[in-house]
C-alpha cells in the first residue's frame, strides 16, 4: 500500500482557496475591503514567485479567525466552501484520487493553506488524511498564532515525515501531485513527483528531470 499525496490549491482545485478566503472576508466586510484585498493580492504574489514570508503571511491571514466569533466564521467558512470552492473542485481530480484509492493507496493532502479552511474541502474530496497549517487555539478560541511547523515548502517534508513515524508508513513507492515550484523540496522526497498544471518554473523542473506533467483542468 503505497502512499498518494496531493496539493490542493491550483491542483485538485482549478484556484487558491487560501487566496479565495481573503477575498470573500473581505467581500462580506469581515475585514477592511481595500486594505486587506491589497495584502492579499501582495501575498499571493509573493507565493507565486517564491518570496513569501510564511510567518508574516500567516500572522495576516490567521487574523480573521483571531477577531471574530468561532462560530461566525464557521458559518462563512460553510457559504465560502459551498459558493466558492465547490464550484472550482476539478471532477479530474476526483477521478484521480478515486483510482489511487481503488489501487488501495493512503490518500492524503498536504497543504500550505491553514486546516481552518482546509479540513472541510479534503472531506468533499473524499480525503481521508491531511496535513496543513494548523492555527493555534486557547480555551476553544483561536489566537492568530500558529501551532507546530507551518506546512509550507520545507515544513511540508518535516511535517510530513512526523506524520510517517505516527502512522509507521515511510515513501516507498510514493506519488505527489503538485502544481507549485514552492513544493520541490517535497517532490524531490518522493518516488514519483508528478507535475500537474505546473507554474513555469516547476515545468521547466519538471521538464528537465523526467517528471510526468499532467492537467487536471477540465
Amino acid at each position: 500500500m503505497a502512499l498518494a499525496l496531493f496539493d490542493l490549491d491550483n491542483t485538485l482545485l482549478a484556484g487558491d482557496s487560501d487566496h479565495l478566503w481573503g477575498c470573500f472576508l473581505a467581500a462580506r466586510g469581515i475585514v477592511d475591503g481595500a486594505h486587506y484585498e491589497r495584502e492579499n493580492e501582495r501575498f499571493y504574489a509573493d507565493y507565486r514567485a517564491g518570496t513569501l514570508d510564511i510567518d508574516a503571511f500567516l500572522r495576516f491571514s490567521l487574523r480573521p479567525l483571531r477577531d471574530n466569533p468561532r462560530e461566525t466564521m464557521e458559518r462563512l467558512r460553510e457559504e465560502f466552501i459551498a459558493e466558492q470552492v465547490e464550484p472550482i473542485m476539478l471532477e479530474s481530480a476526483r477521478t484521480l484520487i478515486a483510482r489511487h484509492r481503488n489501487a488501495g493507496d493512503t490518500l492524503l493532502i498536504i497543504t500550505a493553506t491553514n486546516a481552518f479552511v482546509t479540513a472541510p474541502i479534503a472531506e468533499r474530496f473524499g480525503v481521508p488524511h491531511l496535513i496543513a497549517t494548523d492555527p493555534a487555539e486557547v480555551g476553544g478560541q483561536y489566537s492568530g498564532e500558529v501551532e507546530g511547523t507551518p506546512a509550507f515548502r520545507e515544513g511540508k517534508v518535516i511535517r510530513l515525515e512526523a506524520w510517517l513515524q505516527d502512522q509507521h508508513l515511510d515513501l516507498d513507492g510514493s506519488t505527489f501531485y503538485s502544481d507549485s515550484h514552492n513544493d520541490l523540496p517535497l517532490l524531490e522526497r518522493v518516488t514519483h513527483p508528478v507535475a500537474v498544471d505546473p507554474d513555469p518554473r516547476l515545468r521547466e523542473t519538471a521538464a528537465s528531470r523526467g517528471w510526468p506533467i499532467i492537467s487536471l483542468r477540465d
